[in-house]
């Protein structure tokens, strides 16, 4: 899906790599989302809010790479 969209491989392969770090926080992440879309709120607002309660987890992650 990512390489249709024009992502380079490197960055897929970053994406992946964190994801790997950390799956039931990404988990966690994708049920609180379909929590909040289910509730009325747009794909992209339930993300990020969903990401942003736990930017401080995410933040640790990515800065392990």
């Amino acid at each position: 899906m990512l390489k249709r969209q024009g992502v380079p491989a490197e960055q897929i392969e970053m994406i992946l790599e964190v994801v790997k770090k950390n799956p039931d926080l990404f988990r966690q992440i994708g049920e609180e989302a379909q929590a909040k879309i289910k509730g009325g709120m747009s794909q992209q607002e339930a993300i990020m809010a969903a990401m942003s309660a736990h930017q401080d987890e995410l933040a640790k992650i990515s800065s392990q790479n």
